[in-house]
């Protein structure tokens, strides 16, 4: 005897209605905005080798995936900070972590 499932919901529809997963989306959302806007003024060779991370109340992070490309990020943090805060973005900080 087979069942029958449910028809399947619409992923946009799912976000849409739940606050948690709208604010999930929004904090998604502006973590990607700020990653193409910081990363246009990287040398393509670190640029491609960074991921976005989280946004958050305290700031956003940038992963990066070893220990010598966050030390050039480092160096280059307020150059970025500057960039974003032109760019409209406000003065939230910039964290970096190694990728896991």
């Amino acid at each position: 005897m087979a069942t029958t499932l449910p028809p399947a919901l619409e992923l946009s529809k799912v976000l849409n209605e739940h606050a948690a997963l709208q604010r999930l989306t929004q904090r998604l959302r502006e973590s990607n905005q700020r990653f193409e806007v910081a990363t246009r003024i990287l040398p393509a060779a670190l640029r491609q080798q960074l991921r976005a991370g989280p946004v958050d109340g305290e700031g956003w992070t940038l992963l990066a995936p070893n220990a010598a490309v966050a030390a050039k990020l480092r160096q280059l943090l307020p150059r970025i900070e500057q960039h974003l805060r032109d760019a409209g973005f406000g003065d939230k900080r910039i964290r970096i972590h190694l990728q896991p």
